[in-house]
């Protein structure tokens, strides 16, 4: 080596690369482990053509994922139910079900992939394709989803999820040239789904029904396990899982009611076991508050009317509870007692969580007597004067400033103002200032829901090939307290050609 020149450098030896996301996610796949007769495994049928429509990168967060994990290579084939990622593990699930009060017998995910249950820094979730094809459990149908139904599930998936209210939530939305047809031809597409958990009251009713009462154990073992593990222990495991079940049903119901959400189709296998919303087919949100509103048009009876909902998801729980019967039986002797006052949280709960959420939306902090007649006298004026719900909540965030305007409702004033004097002494009797009153109703009463006209202009803009709206309307309903004044009109009354929209299961 010459004098005054640089010994080399070193150069460690190569090492391999860290793997790079999406190989380095860990998938439990618990459900699926449990294998037959609960889930079998399957392959999707891949939509032809498919393409990215919508992401949602809230949901993304909540899984851990990057905002760009759309881009991951084979991301849109997984997505389209042509391919999977290592470590999924396929399956379809089989459960059964009352559907509009009726038996129905087995039903299972016939449009439905689970495509596995994947970590995340809120715990396990599984991801689900909606619209993937055949399936063993498909009966009569095709298994696939159309455009429109899932641009539906998409938006209030997530429109749900920022309303605070317990959902499944949506994360990529997929559409495709392949025709389908329902009542018209129209395009398919896929919703990607994640939860905790998609099992619903039908799986447990399946296999009670079914007289498969070892796995029924194994299916409530597992739930406990996996979902409820404080319940592990218990004197009585069974009936603390349904009171638990009727306490989130009751929670969620008054969610529901408080907002001016419609379900439309509450049967007992679209029903969650973890008291989620699930299921997103002729949904809809009140616009003038009807107590009688139906917004399934399959729905010939009104057996699932919005007033009817609370009512309906008690029924579900007795379903519930029967077929968890074995489960609480010694020989001929069923724990009936046990049953009926696991059932009785849901009474007890309801009416409590209903009143809550009202008080809220009034700017209540105080529990006074008279408190239950002052909410519904002012919910027997929206019903007799066809007051749009989530306008009226809005306005009078701002009683003290803007009273005229939620006044201005009202065709019958003179009873308007009546009402009026009693809110009055209420505020005051409770010593309540209007700007910290207002600043907690703006957090109670939201500015933006999924109209079903503001669904249809985005739907009908997706279908001839522009999926901006889908996008837009995720944004807002994914804040909707905040005030947005560039999207005003989103917040509007519906046009009058929205009341010839209608909606059905096959939405």
């Amino acid at each position: 080596m010459a004098a005054g020149a640089a010994p080399p450098s070193y150069t460690p030896p190569m090492s391999p690369p860290p793997p790079a996301w999406p190989e380095t996610l860990v998938w439990p796949n618990r459900y699926a482990g449990l294998g037959m007769p609960f889930a079998r495994p399957w392959q999707g049928q891949g939509l032809p053509e498919p393409h990215w429509l919508c992401t949602s990168d809230s949901a993304a967060a909540e899984l851990g994922w990057p905002a760009d994990w759309w881009q991951a290579p084979g991301a849109l084939d997984v997505f389209s139910a042509h391919a999977h990622w290592p470590g999924m593990a396929p399956v379809t699930t089989v459960y059964s079900g009352h559907q509009f009060g009726v038996w129905a017998g087995q039903l299972g995910d016939g449009r439905a992939l689970l495509l596995g249950e994947v970590d995340t820094p809120h715990g396990p979730r599984e991801l689900q394709l909606k619209g993937g094809g055949l399936t063993p459990y498909s009966r009569m149908g095709d298994g696939r989803a159309v455009l429109r139904s899932s641009i539906r599930e998409f938006l209030c998936s997530e429109a749900m999820h920022g309303l605070g209210i317990p959902t499944t939530r949506a994360l990529a939305l997929v559409g495709s040239p392949l025709p389908v047809r329902r009542e018209t031809v129209e395009t398919a597409a896929i919703v990607t789904r994640t939860a905790p958990s998609f099992l619903r009251f039908g799986h447990f009713e399946h296999f009670s029904h079914h007289g498969q009462h070892e796995a029924l154990r194994q299916l409530f073992e597992h739930v406990v396990a996996t979902h409820f593990p404080e319940l592990q222990g218990s004197a009585q495991p069974v009936l603390d899982l349904l009171s638990e079940v009727c306490r989130r049903t009751a929670e969620l119901l008054a969610d529901w009611q408080a907002v001016g959400f419609c379900h439309g189709v509450m049967n007992t296998d679209n029903m969650s076991i973890l008291g989620l919303t699930i299921d997103y087919g002729p949904f809809g949100f009140l616009d003038a508050f009807d107590p009688g509103h139906v917004c399934n048009h399959s729905d010939e009876q009104g057996r699932y009317a919005f007033a009817r909902q609370p009512q309906v998801a008690y029924w579900n729980l007795h379903a519930l509870a029967q077929a968890l019967v074995p489960l609480v039986s010694q020989g001929e002797q069923v724990d009936t007692e046990g049953l009926q006052a696991a059932l009785s949280r849901y009474a007890e709960v309801f009416p409590v969580a209903l009143m809550r959420r009202m008080r809220a939306k009034l700017g209540l902090v105080t529990e006074q007597e008279g408190d239950g007649a002052l909410v519904d006298d002012l919910l027997r004026l929206l019903a007799t004067h066809r007051v749009d719900y989530t306008i009226l909540f809005r306005r009078l965030c701002r009683w003290t400033a803007q009273r005229d305007a939620v006044r201005d409702l009202f065709l019958d004033r003179p009873a308007f103002d009546a009402w009026a004097e009693r809110y009055d002494a209420r505020l005051a009797a409770e010593g309540s200032l209007a700007v910290e009153r207002e600043a907690r109703m703006l957090r109670a009463n939201p500015k933006f829901v999924l109209r079903n006209h503001l669904a249809e202009q985005a739907i009908r803009q997706a279908e001839a090939g522009d999926p901006g709206e889908v996008r837009r309307l995720l944004g807002l309903l994914l804040a909707p307290y905040d005030e947005h004044p560039e999207h005003e009109a989103d917040a509007g009354f519906p046009p009058d050609w929205a009341q010839t929209l209608s909606v059905s299961c096959s939405s």
